[in-house]
C-alpha cells in the first residue's frame, strides 16, 4: 500500500554555513567595523549579539539572506523581541523544527475533507499518509502545497 510521510525538517549543516557566512559578512562590513556583533547557534537557536538595536535588524536581515541563499525556508525562523541593556543587544531567533500536534491535526482535517480515499496519521512530529492509489497520494500532496500552513513542509519516504 503506497504511503508517504508529512515532516518540517531543517538542515541544520546549511544553517551551520549560513551562519559562517553572515558572521563573515559582518566582520568585513564598514558599518560594522570595532563594533563586536556575532551570530552564535546553540541548542536549536541562534544568538544574535551587537552594540545596538539597530545593528540587530541588520543582522537579521543578512541572517535572512544567507539563509534564503542556502535554501532554507524562512518559516522555520521565530525572531523574540530584541534585549537592550547599555552598550549590550541581544536577540534570540528560535529555529523550529517539527511539526506541532495542532497544527498537525489541521493537516489530518484537511486532507478528510477532501473525502479522499486515503489514511492520515499523526506519528510524533510527522503526518503518515497511506491509500491505494499513488494518484490519491499526489492529490495529497499538490492540496497541502497550496494550502496556507505557516510551517513548511517536506514530503519524504514515499513508498509503493
Amino acid at each position: 500500500m503506497p504511503s508517504f510521510d508529512i515532516v518540517s525538517e531543517l538542515d541544520m549543516h546549511e544553517v551551520n554555513n549560513a551562519l559562517d557566512q553572515a558572521n563573515r559578512e559582518v566582520g568585513n562590513r564598514y558599518d560594522f567595523k570595532g563594533v563586536e556583533a556575532t551570530f552564535t547557534l546553540k541548542d536549536g537557536n541562534v544568538a544574535l549579539k551587537a552594540e545596538a538595536d539597530f545593528q540587530l535588524q541588520q543582522m537579521l536581515d543578512i541572517l535572512m539572506q544567507k539563509l534564503a541563499k542556502r535554501g532554507v525556508d524562512l518559516k522555520h525562523l521565530k525572531a523574540e523581541d530584541p534585549v537592550v541593556f547599555h552598550k549590550n543587544a541581544t536577540q534570540t531567533v528560535k529555529l523550529q523544527q517539527g511539526i506541532a500536534t495542532d497544527i498537525a491535526k489541521n493537516i489530518v482535517k484537511k486532507i478528510k475533507s477532501e473525502k479522499l480515499k486515503v489514511q492520515a496519521a499523526i506519528q510524533g512530529e510527522q503526518v503518515r499518509v497511506t491509500g491505494k492509489k499513488r494518484d490519491d497520494l499526489q492529490n495529497v500532496i499538490s492540496m497541502l502545497r497550496d494550502a496556507n500552513l505557516d510551517v513548511p513542509l517536506q514530503y519524504v519516504n514515499f513508498r509503493d
